[in-house]
C-alpha cells in the first residue's frame, strides 16, 4: 500500500507539494488544499497505517522507520521540483524526511513546518499518550482539530483512539540526532495562541537550516490552519512561486 495519496492528479504540474499529517490525521486533512493551489502544483498527502483505507495495517511505532518509509514512497515522484509541508508531528516527520533526501543528494525547494517546536528543542510538555482515555480525550480537546471532535463521541473512541494515541506515543518518543543544518530553506507557520509552540519558540527552527528562513504568524490556536486554510495556502503558494 502506498504511503501517499493524490486526490487530484495534475500531470502538467511543475511542482509537487508533499503534505505530512499531524498526529491522528489522515490524507483527507489536505484534500481541500488542491483547489486552492495553482494548477502548477500537484499535492500528495501522507496516509499513515492504522486509519482510513489503511485501518487494518499495523500502527507505526518508530519515527525513524516512518521517515524511511515515507522517503521511499516519495522517491519515484521526485522527477520535478518539490517541497514538503508538515503540521505538528508531521513537521518533525517532514524534517526527518528532508534529512534523508539531502543525504541522497536531493534537496526540496523548501521545507514548510507548522505548529511544532524545532526538533532539537527539549520536550517539556507532559507525555499524554499514556493518559487514561477520558484524560487523553480532554487533552486533545484543548488542542482542537477534527480528531478532538470525533473523540467527543463515545462510540467513535474505540475506533479512533488507538491510532491517535499511537501517533502521540511516537511523537513523544522522538529524540533529535545531532547533525549539520539542512541546506533546504525553512518556512515556519504558527498560530499566535498555539499552546504547543509560541512564535518565539518556533523561531528556533532557524538554526536547522543554513539557507533561507521565514516565520509567519497567523491568528489562532494549534489548529489555526483549519479556519485559516485560504491564507495558509496563499502563503505557501507565494513562497513557492517567489
Amino acid at each position: 500500500m502506498t504511503w501517499l495519496r493524490c486526490a487530484f492528479p495534475r500531470p502538467g504540474a511543475t511542482t509537487r507539494l508533499f503534505c505530512l499529517t499531524h498526529a491522528g490525521g489522515s490524507a483527507n486533512a489536505y484534500r481541500a488544499w488542491s483547489e486552492l493551489l495553482p494548477l502548477s502544483v500537484e499535492l500528495h498527502a501522507t496516509q499513515l497505517p492504522g486509519r482510513a483505507d489503511r485501518f487494518a495495517e499495523p500502527l507505526p511505532g518508530d519515527m525513524d522507520a516512518l521517515a524511511d518509509e515515507v522517503t521511499g514512497s516519495m522517491l519515484p515522484l521526485l522527477d520535478r521540483r518539490f517541497a514538503l509541508f508538515g503540521h505538528s508531528m508531521g513537521a518533525t516527520l517532514a524534517y526527518e524526511v528532508t534529512r534523508r533526501l539531502e543525504a541522497r543528494g536531493i534537496a526540496p525547494a523548501r521545507l514548510f513546518v507548522s505548529g511544532a517546536r524545532a526538533p532539537h528543542d527539549p520536550r517539556d510538555r507532559p507525555a499524554i499518550s499514556e493518559y487514561a482515555d477520558e484524560d487523553f480525550a480532554a487533552e486533545l480537546a484543548k488542542l482542537g482539530g477534527t480528531e478532538a471532535e470525533v473523540l467527543s463521541h463515545r462510540a467513535m473512541r474505540e475506533v479512533v483512539l488507538p491510532y491517535v494515541r499511537a501517533d502521540f506515543r511516537l511523537a513523544e518518543a522522538y529524540r533529535h540526532r545531532p547533525g549539520p543544518p539542512l541546506h533546504t530553506p525553512i518556512s515556519v507557520l504558527v498560530g499566535d495562541a498555539d499552546p504547543v509552540v509560541t512564535p518565539a519558540q518556533a523561531k528556533s527552527w532557524e538554526t536547522r537550516t543554513s539557507s533561507g528562513f521565514s516565520l509567519t504568524v497567523f491568528p489562532g490556536d494549534h489548529f489555526y490552519l483549519q479556519p485559516r486554510r485560504v491564507p495558509v495556502v496563499e502563503e505557501i503558494t507565494r513562497t513557492l512561486m517567489g
